[in-house]
């Protein structure tokens, strides 16, 4: 069978792969999309330090059943359209034991740490395989990169009467958006693209500052009337979005970091303390955010067309990495098509 494999930086090679086994409680699925991620680019370009090398990338997924083990619960049967919950837990760490299985301290991510998704057919555990038949397999490869952008701001407790802003407007970043929209609260996002703020406004921010054209804390401070924002949510990872975040957010209020930022930041730390700020991580997602996003999908106003750069197939996955390696701000997501 046919795979991708990111072989060294800067080079991806399609390959010949046998069919994996299939085991008792496990799930074969007949993948037909998958989605090229973040960290996937940074694999390739030489700066995930947590990949494999040489690794199958690939853990936003979109596929069908094609095979049940023994022992898989009834309600799994060929044809139904699912996607994957790509994460490990060792169920004995500190994250594991306080009922966060999600941000296990000893996580495999599919496609990181562990050969991912990027195969015509990959075996998975009955467990981590989530479906929906209202969902169609294209649009499953979109719900892991939401469902991330989701459990940020569950973390946040963002509630109706929030003032949320937002770092970053790609698929990360725009999950936090719908969600804390649909919580009621009112986003601003922040984007140095305009595409990207206009696609937000659509999704539901009711403002947009464009940090490349606009003083950032001049405009927050207009739109606020001097107070911040009582939560900022930082998906981007760069260190002039992780102290800013840290500028934009109101007295007493929330910070939640998703992006990895690369390098070392050195951080003004007196208002951590005159702010009193709550400043959290995020990682991964919950099955309830999965979940969450399968609803949101199901309502039918998600612009998804929009979200989807371009589909392409496995030979062109070498082509399309570089164009977006030289080219970051024009890619919302690429999917490979199996």
């Amino acid at each position: 069978m046919k795979a991708i494999q990111i072989v060294d930086q800067g080079r991806v090679e399609v390959i010949d792969l046998p069919m994996p086994p299939l085991g008792a409680g496990q799930i074969r699925l007949r993948v037909h999309y998958v989605g090229f991620c973040g960290s996937d680019l940074n694999t390739f370009k030489g700066l995930n330090p947590l990949a494999l090398t040489p690794v199958i990338p690939g853990h936003e997924i979109g596929a069908a059943i094609a095979e049940v083990g023994e022992g898989v619960p009834v309600n799994f049967s060929a044809g139904m359209h699912v996607t994957v919950n790509p994460y490990t837990s060792c169920g004995q760490c500190a994250a594991c034991e306080n009922g966060r299985a999600y941000a296990c301290e000893f996580n495999q991510t599919l496609g990181v740490q562990r050969h991912g998704a990027m195969a015509t057919y990959i075996v998975v555990p009955w467990e981590k395989v989530i479906a929906d038949s209202a969902i169609s397999v294209r649009d499953f490869a979109l719900v892991e990169p939401m469902s991330v952008g989701f459990h940020a701001v569950d973390r946040a407790v963002v509630t109706d009467s929030d003032c949320v802003l937002v770092f970053g407007c790609g698929m990360i970043g725009l999950g936090a958006i719908i969600r804390a929209v649909r919580r009621g609260a009112t986003v601003i996002a922040v984007d140095v693209g305009d595409e990207k703020l206009a696609l937000a406004q659509k999704l539901g921010a009711k403002y947009t500052i464009n940090s490349l054209k606009e003083n950032l804390i001049e405009r927050l401070a207009g739109l606020t009337n001097n107070r911040g924002a009582d939560v900022v949510i930082e998906a981007v990872g760069r260190p002039e979005t992780y102290t800013a975040s840290i500028a934009a957010a109101a007295f007493t209020g929330r910070v939640v970091y998703i992006g990895y930022a690369k390098e070392k930041i050195p951080f003004d730390t007196q208002f951590f303390v005159k702010k009193e700020l709550d400043i959290r991580g995020s990682r991964n997602a919950t099955a309830a955010d999965f979940k969450a996003v399968i609803a949101y999908l199901k309502t039918g106003t998600c612009p998804i067309e929009e979200l989807i750069t371009a589909v392409i197939t496995p030979e062109e996955a070498q082509n399309a990495l570089a164009h977006w390696s030289r080219n970051p701000g024009d890619v919302f997501r690429i999917l490979v098509q199996f």
